[in-house]
């Protein structure tokens, strides 16, 4: 209205006094149009004194949430946004909880879930991983290098996962089941032809490691030497373990056995892991198997297929295999082969 009837010649002082509008805003109409055009006159006002832009506020603030709610008698572990207005209140410093949201969204500040990280206290960490680097790195085309694990033991019954669904339905699993049966699978990956060889468990022990020393023993017969690498479960690391490989080696008969250990507490960097992952995600998750020879026979049929497919496209581990594998099948000290929902 101001520019309208400026521009059509009417008196300020008439304006004014008819529709109630003081000298210093039509002035100041004037002048906002005459810096900025209509943009800056209809843009929202802001006050030059705004709490946001406070710098006395943004010092309370910050030096408050850096220091635990427990210091100002809050039971609390984790500032709540309605807290840290109380507690500024009380500094001399009141701001609204938008004020305070603000603040802390314009600083960078998020709401973040603290991540468990997957670490190894073997005091030989970096020498474990150096020589088994150093022994990929000069593999001989008569040798194998293979990682070693188990999975499981996994209930045969009706198991959750992710699946496309139809608009208005959902997936239901029942809490409560009726176990139909265990599996547990020993299996072992060759790294420079991605090869898996695996058989069933009734347990976790050394018996099963060296069963699996003896099917490798009979099935690369024609190496000159294996490396067998696992992580240090009891069970892998035991004298009658130990022994029967050196009973082995000083007989000399068919290839020289090599333990080359992971560091302790590093399943994270076992490759077989990996594989394990990609098995769970394609024919555990979502499974509904009647028995355990059921569950077998898929199992069966997935490194069957699998082998068959390295077969055909021969590939030293390391990359994602059929793009159902969590991490690059590859020995790497930044891996995190182990999924951590498969406990």
């Amino acid at each position: 209205m101001v520019l309208l009837t400026h521009w059509l010649g009417v008196r300020q002082s008439m304006l004014c006094g008819l529709i109630g509008l003081s000298p210093i805003t039509w002035r100041r109409c004037l002048r906002v149009y005459a810096e900025g055009g209509v943009d800056s006159l209809f843009a929202r006002r802001r006050s030059p004194t705004r709490k946001f832009d406070s710098e006395e506020l943004r010092n309370a603030l910050f030096d408050t949430l850096h220091r635990p709610p427990s210091e100002f008698g809050i039971n609390r572990t984790t500032w709540k946004v309605a807290d840290l207005g109380r507690v500024l209140a009380q500094r001399g410093q009141a701001a609204s909880e938008e004020t305070v949201r603000k603040i802390i969204k314009s600083s960078g500040y998020k709401w973040r879930k603290a991540r468990i990280v997957l670490t190894s206290n073997d005091p030989e960490f970096a020498q474990k991983v150096d020589r088994i680097k150093s022994i990929l790195s000069n593999l001989a085309p008569d040798e194998a290098f293979f990682s070693i694990d188990e999975f499981g033991p996994f209930a045969v019954k009706h198991q959750p996962g992710r699946s496309l669904t139809a608009p208005g339905e959902r997936p239901l699993v029942q809490q409560w089941q009726k176990s139909r049966g265990t599996v547990t699978l020993t299996a072992a990956i060759e790294l420079s032809s991605n090869q898996v060889t695996h058989f069933y468990s009734e347990k976790k022990n050394t018996a099963e490691m060296i069963r699996m020393m003896k099917v490798l023993l009979d099935k690369y017969r024609d190496r000159s030497c294996i490396y067998l690498s696992w992580d240090a479960a009891s069970w892998h690391v035991s004298k009658e373990l130990n022994q029967t490989v050196e009973h082995h080696n000083s007989r000399i008969v068919g290839p020289t056995v090599v333990i080359a250990p992971l560091p302790a507490r590093a399943q994270f960097l076992n490759v077989i892991e990996s594989v394990f992952s990609g098995m769970a995600r394609a024919i555990i998750h979502n499974s509904n198997y009647q028995s355990p020879d059921e569950a077998k026979a898929a199992i069966d049929r997935y490194f069957e297929e699998r082998n068959e497919h390295f077969r055909a496209n021969p590939r030293r581990a390391g990359n994602k295999i059929w793009g159902k594998e969590r991490v690059p099948a590859e020995f790497s000290q930044s891996n995190n082969c182990k999924d951590p929902r498969l406990g």
